[in-house]
């Protein structure tokens, strides 16, 4: 058994900086995460493409910031239990909540936030014959490695953020990128299709627009694109193709917990993102309110108000004191 102060359903970034925060305050916690390692997203999706929303940080590596957390967290000596599953809550009859995980590890704390993202994740695929046959040999549904791609001929299809952003990454690192999307309406940011026009002015990037891959040839490895218009059929000579449509989250067993579901995210109360239970808390990608944005530095500020109120739930006899950093510093765990 497991005992802490708060358990942390999701070693992302909101639940790693959520470590720092408690931390502050002298709790202590407890992180779980399905994923080997922390970080969740930023590490198992995009270790390498860069952030630009994180204050102080005009452009920060999705993998560097990861690294920074846990440094940041490290004082407070945080637990994990990684490559695990939450399955199960359980309310004890002392008030405390018993998680217990796909392996049957089981963890107990008065409080319990979940930071888990957007939940366990699936690659939306396209429907083509064949995909199956070129899946790893050819095929990605996200981008771990960047560097052993760059220089060669690729293709990327979406008009999403996550398709343009590799586009421009790739063209830049001296790729020759082909985007193909199936209108000419891209839901990106307009400076990364602003810039993704101008690398193809340079010759190193060509948009297809209202056309889609239809067809994969090869033996054994991806060798072929074919990609269709209404007008012509246009095959290209490439052994990568990233159809970038983004993932289907799913919320898993944390949807079972009896929490308030509103369209696959949390309902929380704004005050202090607790849900509708009592000492459970859900902070991140994965709660929903009037107003909600899904950025990282919004939860972020989730979790500052949420262990602020978990403490009160932990220590009801004792008043909480705001101290900045700025005069009592930062003191860690012995």
């Amino acid at each position: 058994m497991i005992k802490t102060d708060i358990i942390i359903v999701g070693a992302g970034p909101v639940g790693l900086f959520t470590v720092f925060e408690a931390g502050l305050m002298k709790l202590r916690c407890h992180l779980i995460d399905a994923i080997p390692q922390p970080g969740g997203q930023l590490s198992e999706i995009y270790p390498k493409k860069p952030i630009y929303d994180i204050p102080g940080y005009p452009t920060v590596l999705a993998g560097e910031l990861v690294d920074k957390l846990m440094e940041q967290a490290e004082p407070f000596k945080p637990g994990f239990t990684l490559g695990e599953r939450a399955e199960e809550i359980e309310e004890l009859v002392n008030g405390n909540f018993l998680v217990t995980t796909s392996q049957g590890t089981k963890h107990e704390a008065p409080v319990v936030m979940i930071a888990g993202g957007l939940g366990s994740f699936e690659p939306r695929k396209p429907q083509i014959e064949n995909l199956s046959d070129f899946e790893n040999s050819g095929v990605h549904y996200m981008v771990k490695d960047p560097d052993q791609f760059e220089g060669k001929e690729l293709v990327i299809s979406g008009g999403g953020d996550s398709a343009l952003d590799w586009a421009v990454y790739f063209a830049e690192k001296n790729s020759f990128v082909h985007l193909v999307h199936r209108s000419d309406r891209f839901r990106a940011h307009k400076d990364s299709l602003a810039k993704a026009y101008e690398l193809e002015k340079q010759g190193k990037m060509k948009i297809h627009t209202f056309a889609e891959v239809k067809h994969l040839n090869g033996n054994g490895q991806l060798e072929t694109i074919i990609i269709e218009t209404k007008e012509e059929s246009t095959a290209i000579d490439t052994a990568l193709w990233f159809p970038l449509f983004g993932l289907s989250p799913k919320l898993g067993p944390i949807g079972k917990w009896g929490l308030q579901i509103e369209k696959n995210a949390i309902s929380v109360d704004t005050f202090d993102y607790q849900t509708n239970r009592s000492g459970i808390y859900a902070i991140g990608d994965v709660n929903t309110y009037p107003g909600k944005l899904k950025l990282i530095l919004c939860g972020f500020h989730e979790a500052t108000l949420a262990v602020q109120s978990a403490y009160k739930r932990i220590y009801p006899e004792k008043k909480v004191t705001l101290k900045y950093t700025t005069v009592q510093g930062v003191q860690g765990f012995e």
